[in-house]
Parts: structure tokens; C-alpha cells; sequence
């Protein structure tokens, strides 16, 4: 019993302390993914236009519309903070998003490899969302900020389709059409194939 009364003790204390340290790395880390998810909608129509699969194509470009929501839903978020709506450069979703601009320069055009590689991208990009809507989620509510950890789930909750969708995807027919292309030889320096 005292266990359960001490930590509803502290979770209360948490939730009426404004101006917390704790309070000024979530708004940190509300402004990093804020940051990413307006990198995303610039990245999605250029792995969008990279595909060979229809189907990829509409996951993509479907995404971006949600990924339109959640700025939406974010910028709700800091009004109710009463923050101004912003964002911090995020070193992660820059480097995910490098990863995928090397992919579509490095794989070959119209190649199913080249959507199976896509597709791990866009992974690893959901991955990191709902690693940070999940920890997100979590400090709105130790916080007490219930109305914000319940737009915070809302899109956690669609990262995480959006990352079991790729997988269907990859695993319908991409990653078998992939299997199935022949590796190009590549052109030594001297000419000769190797």
C-alpha cells in the first residue's frame, strides 16, 4: 500500500509543477518532432515519385495527408501549452531522410529493390516516431496533461499503422519482385565488367 500512495504522491506533485525541467524537455522534444514531421512532408512526395509500385506510391502519398494532420494536431498541442507552434532542428529525421535520398541516387530506376530499400527507410523513419510519440505520450501524462498526451496517442497510434502498412506492403509482393531482378555488373576502372 504505501508504494502505490507514494507514488500517487509524486505523479500529483509531477503533475502541478509547471516550469519543470522536465516540462522544458518536452517542449524541447515537442519542437524536434515538429521539426521532423515538417521535413517528412517534404521528403514523402520525392520517395513517393521514386517507386515502381503503385501500391508504395498510394502508402507514401497517403502518409503525407496524415503527416499534414499530425503538424495540425502538434500546433494544437503548443496552443495548448501556450507555446508558439515551432520547431528544432531534429538530427535524427535528417539523417533518416539522407538515408533515403542516398537510396533512390544508389538503387536502379524502376526496380523493386529500390521499394524494398524505400520501404526500410520509411521504417526506420516510423521507428523513431514512435519512439518519440511513445516517450511523448508518457511525460503528458506524468505532467497531468491528459488533453495533450491523448493527441500525442492519436498519433502514435497512426505512426504505428503506418509502419505495420509498410510491412503488408513489402511482404505482399515487393520484397519477392526484389529477390527475383538480377545484380548489375559493375564497370571497373579500366573498363572491365567485374
Amino acid at each position: 500500500m504505501a508504494k502505490t500512495k507514494s507514488r500517487t504522491t509524486r505523479q500529483k506533485k509531477a503533475e502541478n509543477k509547471n516550469g519543470s525541467m522536465l516540462e522544458e524537455f518536452f517542449i524541447d522534444s515537442l519542437k524536434d518532432i515538429y521539426w521532423a514531421e515538417k521535413a517528412l512532408t517534404k521528403a514523402l512526395p520525392r520517395m513517393s515519385k521514386s517507386t515502381t509500385s503503385n501500391e508504395l506510391k498510394t502508402v507514401f502519398d497517403q502518409h503525407l495527408e496524415v503527416t499534414r494532420k499530425q503538424i495540425s494536431r502538434l500546433d494544437q498541442v503548443f496552443e495548448k501549452l501556450g507555446k508558439r507552434a515551432q520547431g528544432k532542428k531534429c538530427d535524427a529525421m535528417e539523417g533518416l531522410i539522407a538515408e533515403s535520398e542516398s537510396i533512390i541516387k544508389e538503387t536502379e530506376n524502376d526496380s523493386y529493390t529500390r521499394d524494398a530499400a524505400l520501404i526500410i527507410a520509411a521504417q526506420k523513419v516510423e521507428h523513431y516516431e514512435i519512439a518519440s510519440y511513445g516517450g511523448l505520450v508518457q511525460l503528458a501524462q506524468t505532467m497531468g496533461k491528459k488533453g495533450i498526451a491523448n493527441l500525442l496517442a492519436a498519433t502514435l497510434k497512426e505512426e504505428k499503422k503506418a509502419d505495420e502498412r509498410l510491412t503488408k506492403v513489402a511482404e505482399k509482393n515487393i520484397n519477392i519482385e526484389a529477390s527475383e531482378e538480377p545484380a548489375k555488373k559493375k564497370q571497373g576502372i579500366f573498363g572491365l565488367f567485374v
